[in-house]
């Protein structure tokens, strides 16, 4: 019995046809037909144009083994691409032979190098209780709210800007994500759903920002249940890049006494952090934060929406002994055993 006449009846025989396409016209094709956002789609061309195509889409699908792949990915370091950058090709390129192996046109992934999908990124900062509030007060009141909800919610940018009225009910306090607003690189603003289906959430948020969203609501949201919760100040879909400079975000947060370099995106990480802080476990922390990781949909996604609420009355308990701090109200001693956050 001939080697091919084995693997035919073991069922491990592939088509030597199929495994000739070249890496380049794969690659195009597996881009088209993935289903995902029209950002990631974005993303996911540019790391394939710049970093994974011009070194590897020369090369037959089985042409590429271990080996290539290993050269390959030392280039891109010694060209001085980012180990951010770096990991996202890999990343990509893997999956794109993960597809192959299952379409029989290679037997096994060559991308097998350990740890190569991950990058060591710097710790972020986080914002203490007094912080978030200072950085509040120097906001044009037309920010105010945003911040203050993005530092106690941890929603994501894309998630606050697509926020209606109707996605806040006041009495029960609860926010409803269910759909973000993506800003391309031609500066298209695109509607559509969250990053993941982890994303689409109810969060609990502690009970004194109503008395901000009561300010906020008549004064700067569209009018309606359907109008924008936040919008800029000629109106419409609040921008990043007009929120920076009506903001004069840079120079602001160094005002407001926080590191310079500080990102608004660092309000989330804030947000995750005393949430954390408050109590939360892991499941219940990245069901709040809506984690859209494979292992986060696995793991975490059975916290409960009680155990969600006291994790917002924490928060809510300890601003408020904040508060009355700053105030001078008598507060029976608690403000002064008031453990410090952040």
């Amino acid at each position: 019995m001939s080697v091919v006449e084995g693997e035919i009846l073991s069922g491990d025989w592939l088509n030597p046809e199929l495994s000739r396409v070249l890496l380049g016209d794969y690659g195009r094709a597996w881009l088209k037909e993935r289903k995902v956002s029209q950002r990631t789609r974005e993303e996911h061309t540019s790391v394939w144009r710049n970093h994974v195509e011009p070194f590897l889409g020369r090369y037959q699908v089985n042409e590429i083994g271990p080996e290539l792949i290993r050269r390959w990915r030392a280039e891109l370091l010694e060209k001085g691409r980012s180990e951010d950058r770096t990991a996202k090709a890999y990343r990509l390129a893997r999956s794109m032979f993960a597809t192959a192996v299952d379409d029989g046109r290679i037997k096994r992934n060559p991308c097998r190098i350990k740890g190569a999908d991950q990058h060591r990124t710097p710790e972020r900062p986080h914002a203490s209780i007094d912080e978030v509030y200072r950085l509040a007060d120097v906001m044009p009141p037309r920010y105010r709210f945003l911040v203050l909800l993005a530092a106690f919610s941890g929603l994501r940018w894309g998630e606050l800007v697509a926020l209606q009225a109707r996605d806040v009910d006041r009495e029960t306090m609860l926010v409803r994500v269910s759909r973000k607003i993506a800003q391309m690189k031609d500066g298209e603003l695109v509607v559509g759903p969250t990053k993941s289906a982890a994303g689409v959430r109810t969060v609990a948020l502690p009970r004194f920002l109503d008395e901000d969203l009561a300010a906020h609501l008549p004064e700067f949201a569209e009018p309606g249940r359907e109008g924008l919760l936040f919008t800029g100040k000629r109106g419409g879909i609040l921008r990043r890049g007009n929120f920076h400079r009506e903001t004069d975000w840079a120079r602001t947060v160094v005002k407001a006494g926080l590191p310079k370099g500080f990102h608004f995106h660092d309000l989330r990480h804030t947000g995750n952090q005393m949430a954390a802080e408050a109590g939360a476990t892991t499941r219940e922390l990245m069901q709040r934060m809506g984690q859209s990781t494979v292992r986060a949909a696995l793991i975490y996604q059975h916290a409960t929406s009680a155990r969600d609420r006291q994790i917002a009355d924490e928060l809510n308990a300890r601003v408020e002994r904040y508060r009355s701090s700053k105030r001078g109200d008598p507060d029976d001693g608690s403000a002064a055993s008031m453990v410090p956050i952040g």
